[in-house]
């Protein structure tokens, strides 16, 4: 390389935070549980072999060290699972910090901003576009942008607006982020190689609820299917984010955002005719459940039955991937009175459970308290005679799906046998959507009869290796994440929206954003 041609340096940032409105707030402490880095601390996660780094940062990194002399900056990258607002206090000081460090590291020839999209804070209905606004105003209006958001992202004009290319996850669940990562790159080195893409974004009025947004069958992925179909060499990218209705805010609806490399009278155009697609369908939006009774049965019946195959009950309604506790006992409770046999349930939120059977020892038979503080209306005691089977420290390696290869604590983890129903109780609030979290506590998942998972569709892709697809039953329970989305008191949401209100029409004329 010639003295003539220096690096390119790219700052490296993000905060990750999928926010539920209805949830309590996330804080500091939330964050430094699972991630949150800057600097020297955030360079050399980069290069552990087993990080904590979200896995379309370690892409795009990986990516890049292939394509191009370049120079990563690290700036500052915060990872939490979903939950409530983000204490706005906190979100000042890291906005604070993350503006400082980028003003420290100019000149940059790029940025990456790699963000959930999702996050609310106690203040602040889009502080991802806040983010965005505060990168664009350092580094100026001539700098590349490129970010990387979560399918369930709810995308602010804004956003679009400071960033050159916006690029979504197209799996759900998602197992994509390697890929998106990799997309990322490519276009900021078209950026370098002098391109200036041209984007459009359209919201349509409607929310989808998250069951709904699977991207193997139903009508998230019919549309997910049908923009691949309309790639061409002047596409650059094509993001379409089903968005996070507990979110609550008024960018919340169904976006399509077109990315070209000839400008913004292609992308809007393109843009139109997959929203106008989009409507067609937008009636499928709707979810189906199966009552609790109805499901229990089930995994009763598979208990008793050994010529019937077993069954993955998803307690989407309480799934912490969604900002829930991860600790509701609908479920569970209806399984110990029906005497099911064969059960597991996981993973159970409930340090003070998990710190007293670790106090006690394996072997212990004692009068386990579940939500002996319930923190919400929905996380209700419940009583039950137990006996401690096994204790683990919580610290383990994802192995399939979302969590692959990731590491992962989910704090003091207790495996409880309540006669006939084991549960995995956790101290860190974590979704199941891997099997390590019941295989690392000795749970040979394939001898189960029924398994109960807190989480609402990542658990798919770790636990496709025992169960099918009609294997898998969603129940219909009280929590944080119902699906059911006319629960909930919204204040925010744009109105009126679908599947909320069904008498929804969308001119397509108001609703393009040509940037």
């Amino acid at each position: 390389m010639s003295l003539s041609q220096p690096k390119k340096r790219v700052a490296l940032l993000g905060l990750m935070l999928e926010s539920n409105s209805f949830a309590p707030v996330t804080s500091r402490d939330d964050f430094l549980n699972r991630l949150y880095v800057a600097g020297d601390e955030f360079r050399a996660e980069l290069n552990r072999t087993e990080s904590k780094l979200p896995a379309e940062l370690l892409s795009f990194h990986a990516a890049m060290d292939g394509a191009v002399e370049w120079e990563p900056v690290p700036i500052l990258i915060g990872l939490v699972e979903a939950g409530g607002p983000l204490d706005h206090t906190f979100f000042e000081e890291t906005l604070s910090e993350m503006s400082a460090r980028l003003q420290a590291a100019m000149p940059l020839d790029g940025v990456y901003i790699c963000n959930h999209g999702a996050m609310i804070t106690t203040e602040d209905r889009d502080p991802d576009g806040t983010i965005f606004e505060m990168i664009r105003g350092v580094v100026g209006p001539d700098v590349p942008v490129v970010a990387t958001l979560d399918l369930h992202g709810n995308v602010s004009d804004r956003m679009v607006q400071a960033a050159n290319v916006v690029i979504a996850y197209q799996t759900n669940p998602h197992v994509d982020m390697i890929a998106r990562g990799q997309d990322a790159a490519g276009a900021l080195n078209e950026m370098f190689h002098g391109l200036r893409p041209g984007a459009a974004m359209i919201r349509l009025p409607v929310t989808p609820p998250t069951v709904t947004l699977l991207t193997e069958t139903g009508p998230y992925a019919d549309l997910i299917r049908y923009a691949r179909t309309k790639v061409t060499d002047d596409i650059l990218n094509i993001s379409i984010l089903g968005g996070f209705a507990y979110a609550d805010t008024p960018k919340n609806g169904l976006a399509i955002i077109v990315t070209t490399r000839s400008g913004k009278h292609a992308a809007h155009k393109l843009a139109i005719e997959i929203a106008e697609h989009a409507w067609q369908d937008h009636e499928r939006y709707v979810p189906a459940l199966i009552p609790l009774e109805k499901a229990v049965a089930a995994a009763v019946r598979a208990g008793e039955d050994m010529t019937l195959g077993p069954v993955i009950l998803a307690d989407v309604a309480d799934n912490p991937g969604g900002g829930a506790n991860g600790n509701t006992t609908w479920i569970l409770e209806a399984l110990v009175k029906a005497g099911a046999k064969g059960g597991v349930l996981g993973i159970f939120n409930d340090p003070a459970l998990a710190a007293q059977a670790m106090e006690l020892g394996e072997g212990a038979r004692f009068r386990a308290i579940f939500n002996r503080n319930a923190p919400d209306q929905y996380s209700h005691r419940f009583e039950v005679d137990a006996t401690v089977l096994r204790i683990r420290d919580g610290d383990c390696v994802g192995r399939r799906g979302f969590y692959a290869g990731r590491r992962i604590n989910v704090g003091t983890t207790a495996l409880l046998d309540l006669d006939g129903v084991r549960v995995v109780v956790i101290s860190i609030r974590t979704q199941c959507a891997d099997p390590v979290f019941l295989e690392m506590m000795g749970i040979d998942i394939a001898k189960a009869r029924s398994v109960v998972v807190k989480s609402r569709g990542h658990f798919r892709a770790g636990f496709d290796e025992f169960f099918t697809p009609d294997q898998v039953i969603e129940v219909d329970a009280p929590g944080l994440s119902s699906p059911v989305l006319s629960r909930f008191d919204f204040k925010y949401l744009p109105r009126p929206i679908f599947p909320i209100d069904r008498n929804v029409s969308w001119p397509p004329r108001l609703s393009a954003l040509a940037l």
